[in-house]
């Protein structure tokens, strides 16, 4: 998505305003599960940038090989709950 605003303001005044745009779409894009990047390029050529990655869900305590961490596989528990 590219969003452009188009204003009156003067260069001095985008750049006093640009950070707290960024700010202020910062804090409302930072709770959406989302990874994004805002960036703001005035007239007079600064530019003000915020990046916000998305976190990974934690990995499950398995180890590769499918154990619980005492050498027996998960498969075994399941198979030892539907004989009882």
């Amino acid at each position: 998505m590219d969003i452009r605003f188009v204003s009156s303001l003067t260069s001095e005044d985008e750049r006093l305003f640009a950070p707290a745009l960024l700010k202020a779409v910062a804090a409302i894009l930072d709770q959406l599960p989302i990874a994004y990047t805002v960036r703001i390029e005035t007239t007079g050529a600064d530019v003000f940038q915020h990046a916000h990655a998305v976190e990974e869900p934690p990995k499950p305590e398995f180890d590769s090989a499918g154990t619980n961490g005492n050498g027996r596989l998960a498969t075994h528990y399941l198979a030892r709950m539907a004989h009882s």
